[in-house]
């Protein structure tokens, strides 16, 4: 069975911030933007909420593995 590719808009639901790009997602769901209708996948996660993209993510976590991993070997820089 061959999939239908079309454009399908993604919500991320977190801050209501969108993109429309083609998928072949299934969706029940539709939105209008600009008077043309869309599918709609609602999106729990996208680069517009997840800390890696909006620079939230936790350095010191990272930084205390290095220090970690230094002392392990006896890395001296």
């Amino acid at each position: 069975m061959k999939k239908k590719y079309r454009l399908v808009v993604f919500k991320d639901i977190n801050n209501k911030k969108y993109f429309i790009t083609n998928s072949t997602v299934k969706t029940n769901k539709t939105i209008i933007l600009n008077k043309i209708k869309y599918p709609l996948y609602e999106l729990e996660i996208s680069k517009y909420s997840h800390p890696f993209f909006i620079g939230s993510k936790n350095n010191k976590k990272i930084t205390g593995r290095i220090e970690q991993y230094n002392k392990k070997y006896k890395i001296n820089l």
